[in-house]
């Protein structure tokens, strides 16, 4: 556990008296700088917090924005939502997953990019609409799937 963690934790108590109120900010701003979140990690969390370990590992398990393994510096979620579907989501997926050489869910060799299915990001005037680290980008058709590859670089 980072010392600094604990000082997070003790202001996030006073904002949020509850336990389980202070869970969501903590997670986040570990994640933030970790990139994240370990099973150590969450651990670290229940102790903090005085909560269940089984607790914190059910709502890092729950958001989907949580990451319990690596992710790359790139993370592009593609939203498969219908709107997005009927405006060429799953050729936009397949495109990305034949370029990089991965599957929804994988992360490159090199830690580049992370790509994930989004079952709706909010955003069906944009169909089909995708986020490269959680800044929307859309319309993107098919074919301009490498504009999401350069995207951060």
């Amino acid at each position: 556990m980072k010392p600094h963690w604990q000082t997070w934790a003790e202001e996030l108590k006073q904002e949020f008296p509850r336990a389980h109120s202070a869970l969501l900010p903590l997670l986040h701003r570990i994640q933030t700088e970790e990139g994240w979140l370990s099973p150590e990690t969450l651990a670290d969390v229940a102790t903090l917090l005085d909560l269940p370990v089984t607790t914190v590992e059910s709502v890092a398990s729950f958001y989907t924005l949580f990451y319990k393994r690596p992710v790359g510096r790139r993370v592009i979620h593609v939203c498969v939502g219908l709107p997005c579907a009927l405006k060429g989501a799953d050729a936009l997926m397949h495109r990305l997953e034949a370029h990089l050489g991965i599957r929804q869910g994988q992360t490159t060799p090199d830690g580049a990019v992370s790509l994930f299915e989004a079952e709706c990001l909010a955003a069906c005037d944009l169909a089909p609409v995708a986020q490269v680290n959680l800044r929307y980008r859309g319309p993107v058709p098919p074919e301009a799937f490498e504009a999401l590859l350069k995207e951060d670089e």
